[in-house]
């Protein structure tokens, strides 16, 4: 499932991180990536380690606590922590596949990539190119969202990010360990979930809302991997 979450951050929030990150120290973005990404990659991101990098995550994720559209949609078990990248001046990161596991920084423990997700920092006429090209079964998803606004799709997905000619282009980009893996599986609940929803906001018949609420927890318990 490819799904955009809008407004995962304000205006004001939007402006804090850009304000940081414009303060920040950049380091190469293939200090992070595995075999067959660091071939390809070229760009620059905050060091894992960094006190901005620390900062501006806890607020991504405070963010992300509250949006319901996003929890719906990954079922998240574990976030890993927010990283923050850079592209100008024909920067790209060429075609791949994230890598399936990641250690969590400081941790020692490791996290199956379900989802992948980044999160735009640039509106989009602040640069030309930098899209997102996401592809699946249905062929190559152009992404290019306003800053502030996030795209989700499955960590399994071959996707590129094409080199960015003016401007610069600012990300969080991140992983979800859901507790759901299968993406069938978690595109069937986000939907039982949006119907429900929908039914709830349009005044639908009571009992049936309380079945069909019934039958999404039983699949979400059937499923789950906690």
């Amino acid at each position: 499932m490819l799904l955009t979450v809008p407004d995962v951050l304000t205006a004001e929030q939007v402006r804090h991180c850009r304000a940081t990150l414009d303060a920040a120290n950049w380091v190469d973005g293939r200090v992070t990536a595995g075999h067959q990404g660091s071939p390809v990659k070229q760009n620059r991101q905050l060091s894992e380690d960094s006190a901005a990098a620390h900062e501006l995550g806890d607020l991504v994720l405070s963010a992300l606590e509250r949006n319901s559209l996003f929890i719906s949609a990954a079922l998240p078990s574990i976030v890993y922590p927010p990283m923050f990248n850079r592209y100008e001046g024909g920067e790209n990161f060429g075609d791949h596949i994230d890598n399936a596991v990641r250690l969590l920084p400081g941790s020692g423990r490791k996290i199956r990539t379900d989802v992948s997700a980044t999160l735009f920092l640039a509106d989009p006429d602040e640069y030309e190119g930098g899209e997102l090209f996401i592809e699946d079964t249905y062929g190559a998803h152009s992404v290019k969202l306003p800053a502030g606004h996030m795209v989700v799709y499955p960590s399994t997905s071959l996707h590129r990010v094409a080199p960015v000619t003016k401007g610069v282009r600012l990300a969080s980009f991140f992983w979800i360990q859901s507790m759901v893996r299968d993406d069938g599986r978690r595109t069937l609940l986000f939907d039982l979930d949006t119907a429900i929803q929908r039914l709830h906001q349009t005044g639908g018949d009571e009992q049936a809302l309380v079945h069909l609420t019934g039958s999404y927890h039983n699949l979400l318990r059937m499923w789950a991997e906690i």
